[in-house]
């Protein structure tokens, strides 16, 4: 079996962990997704701009940062192992057909299981009281769906701590933001529920249209507001968290 790719990590300290599933388009050389190269380069193979983001806000917090360092064509690791899109056959309208019939528990052994476990990890090692999850959305899917209207969206299952704080500070400040929006973490929090819910640790995803951020000058510009923002929701949780010793 080859050996798996191991996750980046970004040093640093502090009580706010992040994480970035989608974080690269690259697919090992001993697999073949039978698709044109150029369709790397989408949506559908990396959340674009979404690890810079992860690096710009881990070097304005100083926060530690984990980000998968393979492609979610080849293995979605924001899936639980059992899932049907772990292996996608088909993405927006496209299809993978290398996908079709390949080995399911050799790129759960190869990238799926090394990555969660790093992860689980890391996250024991800072005992941080706030994980979140950086990702990006289309501004529209390929497949004709219509447009989407929010710059940003907050989503969480069924711990609201963090999220709940998101979404006021975010919408004071003015920014059109998804409750739970493009899609619902109640149906997909697949690695939060896992490291966040689980642990309970207060956590939540953070999703940014990617054409606010598939630039640089986009990502500076969320990377300040998302580090104001994500400072604000910590100091909110250890707030409420002394407010509950108090009245214990």
């Amino acid at each position: 079996m080859a050996e798996p790719l191991v996750p980046d990590i970004i040093e640093g300290q502090g009580d706010i962990f992040l994480v970035c599933d989608h974080a690269s388009n690259a697919v090992p050389a001993d697999i073949d997704l039978g698709i044109a190269p150029g369709l790397l380069t989408r949506h559908i193979a990396i959340d674009i701009g979404a690890a810079d983001l992860t690096r710009a806000l881990a070097e304005r917090l100083g926060a530690p940062a984990v980000l998968a360092t393979v492609s979610r064509l080849v293995i979605d690791l924001h899936r639980q192992a059992d899932h049907p899109g772990l292996m996608p056959r088909i993405s927006d309208g496209h299809a993978i057909p290398g996908n079709i019939g390949a080995d399911r528990s050799d790129r759960i052994a190869r990238f799926h299981a090394p990555y969660h476990r790093m992860l689980a990890r890391e996250i024991a090692r800072h005992r941080p009281r706030l994980i979140a999850s950086i990702h990006s959305f289309t501004p529209a899917l390929e497949t004709g769906d219509a447009p989407r209207p929010w710059e940003i969206g907050i989503l969480y299952n069924r711990d609201r701590r963090a999220a709940a704080l998101a979404l006021d500070l975010l919408r004071r400040a003015g920014v059109v933001t998804g409750d739970n929006e493009p899609y619902s973490g109640r149906l997909l929090n697949a690695t939060l529920n896992r490291h966040g819910e689980g642990n309970g640790i207060a956590s939540l995803a953070i999703e940014v249209r990617n054409d606010l951020i598939d630039h640089p000058d986009g990502v500076a510009r969320w990377a300040d507001r998302l580090a104001a923002i994500l400072t604000d929701i910590d100091a909110g949780l250890a707030a409420n968290a002394r407010r509950r010793l108090w009245e214990a």
